[in-house]
């Protein structure tokens, strides 16, 4: 079965309880749940990751390069995280940037994303809804692969 990969960085893990006015009420666990729904009709599972370590997040993309495509919200590493950059550089799927909060209502050194001019799209400010527009995105931008055997007739 093919898999979606879904990153989630810094400070993430405390989703549904961090700034629920900014963030939101759902969980990690209820936006991988949501990921799973948008991907479950093309046979797609959901391999969710997070980690408030760049180097983690790293193996994690490494790990992944047979994956599908990727959704991907590195939090404030989106200012900063050169070697995170480096690595979906290298990721060979399409991948999505996601920002629960609108960053550009925001402080103005969130402005401005290493990632983003990377990503085969980028979702901002529409909370935990973003993570499944971006699955979404996903399933239509990946072409389906032939699943039926090769045949010698």
């Amino acid at each position: 079965m093919d898999e979606i990969l879904l990153v989630n960085g810094p400070n993430l893990g405390r989703l549904g309880r961090r700034r629920p006015d900014l963030y939101g009420t759902d969980t990690l666990d209820d936006v991988a749940a949501a990921v799973g729904e948008e991907v479950a009709p093309r046979g797609w599972r959901v391999r969710a990751v997070q980690s408030n370590s760049e180097g983690e997040l790293i193996d994690a993309i490494e790990d992944a390069y047979g994956t599908v495509g990727a959704v991907v919200n590195p939090g404030a590493l989106m200012m900063a995280g050169w070697s995170l950059r480096d690595a979906l550089d290298d990721y060979p799927s399409p991948w999505i940037e996601v920002h629960l909060s609108n960053v550009w209502a925001r402080e103005s050194f969130r402005h401005e994303s290493v990632l983003s001019p990377l990503a085969s799209g980028v979702i901002v400010g529409l909370g935990p809804r973003g993570y499944r527009l971006a699955a979404r995105a996903l399933v239509d931008m990946v072409p389906r692969r032939d699943t039926r055997e090769d045949r010698t007739d």
